[in-house]
């Protein structure tokens, strides 16, 4: 089974803006052929963003989308990772760590100073778009191969 960590906007598209991007790593989550990392730090942090005022949800809302997220996820216990590159975003560094720390197949994000960072053979990982990401995950049942 592929193993994912999604940073914060890519967990926005899924739950709040409906990107059509991310609709295969939806359906590939909720059908359980991925499995989703997080930990406590992207947990924060999504916690934090979705009380955004940008984002216009009632703290209802808020709380809805991080338990849906949160009840895909499997949460993954703080550790030391393993040496990495340095990311220019310091804030996305923890999603950095969580992908080496677990053993993700892929990162997926839309942070253009994650995505820089494709193609390091240090990683262990790929450091993907969601578009990309999602044109490689297997098939849900609902879909049809090509």
């Amino acid at each position: 089974m592929l193993r994912l960590v999604l940073d914060t906007n890519v967990v926005l598209d899924l739950f709040h803006w409906a990107n059509t991007d991310a609709v295969p790593i939806m359906a590939a989550l909720a059908g359980g052929q991925v499995e989703c990392l997080a930990d406590a730090g992207t947990l924060d942090e999504l916690q934090r963003v979705l009380t955004y005022p940008q984002l216009k949800l009632t703290p209802e809302m808020a709380v809805d989308r991080y338990s849906h997220y949160a009840g895909l996820v499997q949460v993954v216990p703080e550790g030391q990772p393993p040496p990495l590159p340095r990311c220019k975003d310091r804030d996305d560094q923890k999603f950095l760590e969580l992908a080496a720390r677990c053993g993700a197949n892929f990162l997926v994000t839309k942070d253009k100073a994650l995505l820089r960072l494709r193609g390091r053979t240090t990683l262990g990982f790929r450091i993907l778009n969601p578009a990309a990401a999602a044109a490689l995950l297997p098939p849900t049942p609902f879909q049809e191969t090509p």
